[in-house]
This record gives C-alpha cells, sequence and structure tokens, in this order.
C-alpha cells in the first residue's frame, strides 16, 4: 500500500504543476472565455462543435484540473489514513483538497459571472499553495525525516520567523505578477530594469497598468535581494548543515532564474515559453519555501 501511496504522491505532485501552467497559459493565450460562459461543459455541449485553439486550451485546462482533482482527493484520503500518525499529514491533506477546489470554483466563477483583475489574480497564488501542501504531503510519504533526523537540525527561531515571512511576501510578489497578466500590462514598460530606462524615476506619468507592472518589478526586485540575505545568513549559521546549504543554494538559484526570465518576458516581447518557465520557476521556488516551513515547523516542536 505504501508504494502505492508513493506512486500516487508522485503523480499528483507531476499533475498540480500540470495544473498551475495550464492556468498560466490559460491566462497568457486569452483563453479565458475559450469556452463562452458555459461551466463545466463547453459552450453547454459534451462535444463541442466550433473547436478553436482557445477552446482547446480552457477544456484542456478544466479537464487536467478535474482529473488531478480526483487524484489529489485520493491522495489526501490514503495519506489521512497510512500515515495520519505524522503530525503534518491531515493539515496538509486538507490544504491540498480545499485549495484545489478554491481555484476551481474561482474559476468557475470567472466563467460564469465575470470577476475583476483584481479578483482573478488570486487563482494562480490558491493553486500554489495547493500545489506546495501536494508536494509537502510527498516528502512526508517518502518518509523524508528517516533520511534526515529532524532532531539534528535546530532552525534558531530568528531564521523560522524569517522563513515564514519570505514564504507570505512570495505569495504576495505572485499575486501581483498574476495581477500584471490579467490588467493586460505585461508590455506596458518597454525596457528593463525601469519602465523608460531614459526616464528611470518619471513617475508622474506612469498609468494606472504601468504601476501596476512597475509595483510587480519591484516586489519581485525585493524579494531576491532578500533572499540573497537569507541564504547568506543560512550559509553562515549552518554550513555543516548539508540540507540547509544544498536546499537554500537550490532555492538561491531558482530566483536568480526567475529574475532572468522576468528580464527575458520583456525582451522577447512576452514569448510564451518563457512566459510559461516564469510561471514554472516561481513555482519551484515557492515548493522549496515550502519545505524549509516544514523544517522550521519540527524545528521549533523539538525545541
Amino acid at each position: 500500500m505504501i508504494r502505492s501511496l508513493k506512486w500516487l504522491s508522485v503523480v499528483a505532485t507531476v499533475g498540480m504543476f500540470f495544473v498551475l501552467i495550464g492556468g498560466a497559459l490559460v491566462t497568457k493565450t486569452g483563453s479565458g472565455a475559450g469556452c463562452g460562459s458555459s461551466w463545466p461543459l463547453c459552450e453547454g455541449q459534451f462535444v463541442p462543435t466550433m473547436i478553436t485553439p482557445e477552446l482547446l486550451i480552457e477544456l484542456s485546462h478544466r479537464l487536467v484540473t478535474g482529473v488531478v482533482g480526483f487524484v489529489v482527493l485520493a491522495l489526501s484520503i490514503l495519506s489521512w489514513r497510512k500515515i495520519g500518525h505524522i503530525r503534518e499529514v491531515k493539515f496538509l491533506a486538507f490544504l491540498s483538497v480545499f485549495f484545489l477546489l478554491a481555484q476551481a470554483l474561482i474559476g468557475a466563477a470567472a466563467v460564469k459571472w465575470g470577476q475583476s483583475e483584481f479578483v482573478l489574480a488570486a487563482h494562480f497564488g490558491i493553486s500554489l499553495i495547493s500545489f506546495a501542501s501536494v508536494f509537502l504531503l510527498t516528502l512526508l510519504v517518502f518518509e523524508i525525516d528517516k533520511k534526515f533526523d529532524a532532531n539534528s537540525l535546530h532552525i534558531k527561531k530568528k531564521h523560522r520567523i524569517e522563513i515564514y515571512a519570505i514564504s507570505v511576501y512570495t505569495l504576495m510578489v505572485v499575486y501581483t505578477g498574476a495581477l500584471v497578466r490579467h490588467a493586460e500590462a505585461s508590455l506596458v514598460c518597454g525596457d528593463w530594469p525601469f519602465c523608460t530606462n531614459t526616464q528611470p524615476f518619471d513617475f508622474t506619468s506612469f498609468r494606472l497598468d504601468q504601476w501596476i507592472h512597475m509595483g510587480h518589478r519591484l516586489a519581485a526586485g525585493l524579494l531576491f535581494v532578500w533572499t540573497i540575505i537569507l541564504f547568506v545568513k543560512i550559509i553562515r549559521n549552518y554550513r555543516n548543515n548539508r540540507v540547509m546549504v544544498w536546499g537554500w543554494s537550490v532555492t538561491l538559484g531558482l530566483i536568480c532564474i526567475q529574475v532572468f526570465f522576468g528580464a527575458m518576458i520583456i525582451f522577447t516581447l512576452l514569448n510564451l515559453g518563457i512566459a510559461l518557465m516564469h510561471a514554472f520557476v516561481v513555482s519551484c521556488y515557492f515548493a522549496m519555501l515550502s519545505y524549509f516551513i516544514l523544517l522550521s515547523n519540527r524545528s521549533a516542536k523539538y525545541e
């Protein structure tokens, strides 16, 4: 049964990646209305007669989300039953299902009644939390703590608080990035790193969409700097712990790649592949932060 649970957890984690990237693809290609105002059916039909690229993208995303939803539900139930004695499992199982259902309902509401870009921007962040919960469940299913003794790592309280804080702030940055997409503000600033490099501080001429765009750049830049600072702290205080050193090295590498893809979105004029990689990398970055939240929680327990 544990072997089957491991396979199920891997399938659920990979499936959640497809849900995240599929949602980003729908937004970036403007396919949200590909199925008209019908939900869950497309144009009110089981088999739509008028096939368009937008319909295929939206319908595929709905089908993937539906299938993955059942897989996540099965993983949550089996994890609850088989490894529910591990203190985080029941909470993570609940989060996985709750936030996956929440993002599906927000998507459905947007199709049926429409939503403002400020509401729609929360869609990706909610999916990200569900993905992180599934990812952590997978780690627990593979019994990560038997390979790494939580008692051997003590994360100091001040560093635990900072890990929690940067994780919450990351969700805020993700929200601003999603808002840029939903407000169709991705290319309103033609230069990088400033909106207009020849007049970098000409804020009085900014339109609302430019404020939204540059607000995201500023928030992302602060996250990049914060990650570097926290990485230095981790190396100084936990240089003898391989999990912390290698884990934060990967995390730092991911945020560097994320900044690169963010700039390339401007230079390539919103190339679809680059934009999807931008969404993929931030998902991996948040997954790593979620792992350190788990370790911090364990440290707090054993303190």
